[in-house]
């Protein structure tokens, strides 16, 4: 299995559409930080990712201190860094009054917005990826503030955008399950998104980007398809078909630590992940993540998350018990 692949196996997301715009010219969308949408989008999420589809028209996206960004139909703009954006007909307009105000924005979903000067349309999608701060640090950091793909330039494309249309329209019907079908193609877009931007990572570093490179994706996959294995930097060359000077280098560069670090850093989110979804015992999930006493897994683990692996179990517990009192 593909190191994107194993990743996306490994920890939970969940994602869904929040907006469905149409817009006439000029027009204005504000959207708002990540981290001040959150708390209305998902409660529970520890981050979120917003992005947006465009599927019919132009626009441009504005951030502050950025040069703007085209976007037309068929492109999908994603927000790594979770900043404040607006998108809009034209530079410069403002955003309509009460625009701001999240809670009735997010109070329906996914909420149909129309407004504008009745001039050329514009259709947006607007959705979310919640996910854990280490994923998403892990799949984004090194990213430009706007990552914009084209989706008809690929052969899953067409077919996504047909689809978000279709459960769309089924979200509004009375039968039941879409917006739950809604959910799943927001994660598939994301995904999607995610995989050809590894072809587009070109003067950017990143985990991407490394998996884009020959001799650093050829590293990655090895590590994601055995994680437990014993690995060293020399296995690990021969496996990327390299000197073990050249992996190093080129592997700190784009991902911006030591393959060795990494590895001790996919065993963690893998441990985590195992902590928090089963009642397994210390000494298997240490062992299912390569370490063959708890001492040195428990170690390793605090100084990922703070705390060792059965105090960081206890208190995940503690959490869901307050939430459901």
């Amino acid at each position: 299995m593909d190191a994107l692949s194993e990743i996306l196996r490994v920890v939970q997301m969940s994602g869904a559409f929040f907006v469905n715009a149409r817009f006439s010219a000029p027009w204005c969308y504000q959207s708002p930080k990540a981290a001040l949408a959150a708390p209305w989008l998902d409660p529970s999420a520890e981050q979120v990712v917003i992005f947006h589809l465009i599927t019919e028209g132009e626009c441009l996206v504005e951030l502050e201190g950025a040069p703007s960004v085209h976007a037309q139909a068929g492109d999908v703009v994603m927000f790594p860094n979770g900043c404040a954006h607006r998108m809009a007909s034209a530079p410069g307009l403002p955003p309509p009054r009460g625009a701001a105000d999240l809670k009735k924005l997010f109070s329906s979903r996914p909420r149909r917005l129309a407004y504008g000067g009745g001039g050329a349309p514009t259709r947006i999608v607007c959705g979310y990826l919640a996910c854990d701060t280490r994923l998403a640090r892990l799949l984004l950091d090194g990213l430009p503030p706007v990552v914009k793909v084209s989706l008809r330039d690929t052969h899953a494309g067409p077919w996504l955008e047909s689809s978000v249309q279709y459960a769309l329209a089924e979200a509004r019907s009375p039968r039941p399950g879409g917006n739950g079908l809604l959910a799943k193609l927001a994660e598939l877009l994301f995904i999607e998104m995610l995989r050809q931007h590894v072809h587009q990572s070109d003067g950017h570093a990143g985990w991407l980007a490394g998996l884009g490179d020959r001799v650093v994706g050829g590293a990655l996959n090895a590590m994601h398809r055995r994680p437990a294995h014993d690995w060293t930097l020399a296995d690990l060359a021969r496996a990327a078909g390299t000197s073990r000077s050249v992996l190093a280098e080129r592997f700190q560069h784009l991902v911006g630590t030591s393959p060795m670090q990494y590895l001790t850093q996919w065993r963690m989110v893998m441990a985590a992940n195992l902590l928090r979804r089963s009642n397994a015992p210390l000494s298997r999930v240490a062992e299912e993540v390569g370490y063959q006493n708890d001492t040195s897994f428990s170690r390793a683990f605090r100084r990922e998350y703070g705390q060792p692996p059965a105090a960081w179990r206890r208190s995940l517990a503690d959490a869901g018990q307050a939430a459901h009192a």
